[in-house]
């Protein structure tokens, strides 16, 4: 391990945002560590240009956006190169933190990077901190809290989707989304002051404002701003994702159906009851949303004995992935409907979704009814003639397909009292299974060995998640920062609007607005503490 990966670390104190000098020159590999095709040094501060020049063979002073190609000094004898790089200076203000910046691309050679910032380091620049190139960004004013926060997004983005929304954020979406709303509440405050002034005599020529003025206008600022706290649930999904536990009997598929799942073999899947022991997670991007998968050992039933310890402590961590996930997939044996697990308290008031395994296994012959989660349709299979009994407990308002694997007799198709459309289909298809359904839920019929029913399954748990639809909205809150700032400045529009109602003086509405301008200030960085700023630049890499 190189020793350059030992040094430690600078942290922010979390105390004051002031511990970062910004005259300070600071230098730090931008790439990820290890061996690779570039490798790009940055350097940024007053000094940045004057240590560039020391560092490199340049026959001339960098100009600014000119990428140059020049050599890298060995730092024992600068007489010869260790390698050669390409250099590109950006100027201030024209710069990605605001001030001078020297962005070198060198080979990826942890040596050669190494011995870059080293020699940087004796030149007068310093490490940086996690996130100090785009803290400085943020100080600088070339982007604001939310847009500084999407730079970290864009580099942890897991899905394309996750990605396009960083890069919206990044060139200001949310921004954009609040300032119409800032701009009425700051109109609102102005209005206020303006008729404080001339209740007090300052002013001539400006009204009072009337109770249901100030009413009508912090509605028109509290209504976008509600909306926007309404696309917190989503936002947050689509960069957080979800957990997913395949929960069940022994033997009743999990594995396999997390294997079909994911489309490549992930999990062991053996015959023998019990072949997972321990969980077993993978990441899964599905609809654009990232998902945590997790295969559990299979739970026992009361009456099960011969339970090793092994699998005791397998059966333990199914059950907390069970009570952790956001959502559970309970799988079911169908050829063994008989075995079913006591999850109702477990699972009560828990988002889950009842999945019937191994439809394949069952007799073709079985007549079944298969109730599909469209209320105007149902779906008839007997794999032969179709008894009028069974046709004659159907009540849809719509439309019935029925299959019997031969012609329909006139006498069934006479029975049905279906006000619409009969479609008839005389192919044979292997029956769905949807016996044994939990009240108020609609089991899911699959085969993880044929994959049948998988795209329903996936379709289902994209509704189950409420994440249907583009997810990826312009200006979309999706951390619990921005979250709680506007739900601040909502709190205090209503505590001006009862206060107004209540005919309190505008002093007090006044205190209420300037509270909500605060907290909506809050949102993109104009007041946010030091302490939060430091916490959210630490969680940067060391080179952004």
């Amino acid at each position: 391990m190189s020793s350059f990966n030992q040094m430690p670390t600078p942290s922010l104190d979390p105390d004051s945002i002031d511990s970062i000098e910004t005259t300070d020159t600071i230098v730090a590999i931008s790439t990820p560590p290890g061996r690779g095709g570039i490798g790009i040094v940055r350097l940024a501060g007053p000094e940045a240009l004057n240590i560039a020049a020391q560092l490199l063979r340049l026959t001339s002073p960098l100009e600014h956006a000119h990428a140059r190609f020049t050599g890298v000094l060995d730092p024992t004898n600068p007489t010869k190169n260790i390698d050669d790089a390409i250099v590109t200076a950006f100027l201030r203000p024209h710069s990605y933190t605001g001030d001078d910046l020297v962005e070198i691309a060198a080979h990826g050679s942890p040596v050669v990077l190494e011995a870059i910032v080293r020699s940087a380091l004796t030149l007068g620049a310093r490490l940086a901190t996690p996130g100090e190139f785009t803290q400085r960004a943020f100080l600088s004013g070339r982007l604001d809290l939310t847009q500084a926060e999407a730079v970290h997004d864009l580099i942890a983005a897991q899905t394309l989707d996750q990605a396009r929304v960083a890069a919206q954020q990044l060139g200001g979406a949310i921004s954009r989304r609040v300032a119409p709303a800032k701009g009425s509440l700051l109109h609102l405050i102005a209005l206020l002051e303006a008729g404080m002034d001339f209740a007090s005599g300052e002013l001539d020529d400006v009204d009072i404002v009337p109770p249901a003025q100030i009413a009508r206008e912090i509605a028109e600022v509290r209504t976008p701003l509600a909306q926007l706290a309404a696309s917190f649930r989503r936002g947050q999904l689509l960069r957080s994702g979800a957990s997913l536990a395949l929960v069940g009997r022994p033997n009743a598929g999990k594995s396999s159906l997390f294997n079909r799942l994911l489309d490549r073999d992930r999990a062991i899947v053996t015959p023998v009851p019990g072949t997972t022991r321990d969980t077993v997670e993978e990441s899964l991007a599905l609809g654009g949303i990232p998902l945590r998968l997790i295969d559990t050992a299979g739970l026992r039933l009361e009456s099960d004995q011969h339970i090793d310890e092994a699998e005791q402590q397998g059966i333990a961590r199914s059950h907390e992935a069970l009570a952790d996930a956001d959502l559970v997939l309970l799988i079911v044996d169908v050829t063994q409907p008989s075995e079913t697990l006591n999850l109702a308290a477990t699972l009560a008031g828990r988002g889950y979704l009842l999945v019937h395994n191994k439809i394949d296994l069952l007799p073709t012959q079985t007549p079944f009814i298969s109730t599909l989660s469209t209320p105007s349709t149902a779906v008839i299979s007997t794999g032969g003639e179709a008894p009028t009994s069974v046709i004659s407990t159907l009540s849809t308002p719509s439309t019935a397909v029925i299959s019997t694997g031969g012609e329909a007799p006139t006498s069934v198709i006479s029975t049905l009292s279906i006000p619409s459309t009969a479609v008839i289909s005389t192919e044979v298809e292997r029956p769905l299974y949807s016996s044994f359904a939990r009240p108020g839920t609609t089991p899911i019929p699959t085969s993880a060995l044929t994959g049948q029913g998988i795209d329903t399954l996936r379709a289902a748990i994209l509704q189950a998640l409420q994440a249907e639809g583009a997810l990826a909205d312009a200006g979309a809150l999706n951390n619990l920062r921005q979250q709680q700032a506007v739900t601040a400045t909502l709190t205090a529009l209503d505590a001006a609007h009862s206060a107004n109602a209540a005919g309190l003086p505008h002093e007090l509405v006044l205190l209420d607005l300037h509270t909500a301008l605060r907290a909506l200030d809050s949102l993109t960085g104009a007041t946010t503490p030091d302490d939060i700023l430091s916490l959210i630049f630490s969680t940067f890499c060391i080179g952004k």
